[in-house]
């Protein structure tokens, strides 16, 4: 499981894959030419970029003809989500502190 969360954060750590990966999922499956028109960097750091994703299973690629085409699998965000939910009561009860602290400070 830490393995796991571990390739994810490393994956997610670079700004270039984080926006090819909300790309894939908010335009849906894409090839490599139509990311690399909009990433930035060149086509062999996409695919770079691509690899790792794809290791950290946040993307898959499906073959057609002489293109890749991309898509996005965030159900593999799921170690991350349940990583930060140990996370949200901790910061929850903070916060709830927090909020109480300044009404008594108010007042």
């Amino acid at each position: 499981m830490q393995a796991v969360a571990d390739n994810l954060f490393k994956a997610l750590s670079d700004p270039t894959r984080r926006a090819i990966l909300e790309r894939l999922i908010h335009d849906g499956e894409q090839t490599v030419h139509a990311l690399t028109g909009r990433a930035g960097v060149s086509q062999p750091a996409v695919s770079k970029h691509l690899g790792i994703l794809k290791h950290a299973k946040l993307v898959r690629d499906r073959r057609e003809g002489r293109e890749t085409h991309y898509s996005a699998q965030p159900q593999a965000l799921a170690p991350l989500i349940d990583w930060m939910s140990l996370y949200a009561a901790f910061w929850r009860e903070r916060f709830d502190r927090l909020e109480s602290l300044l009404k008594r400070m108010d007042q």
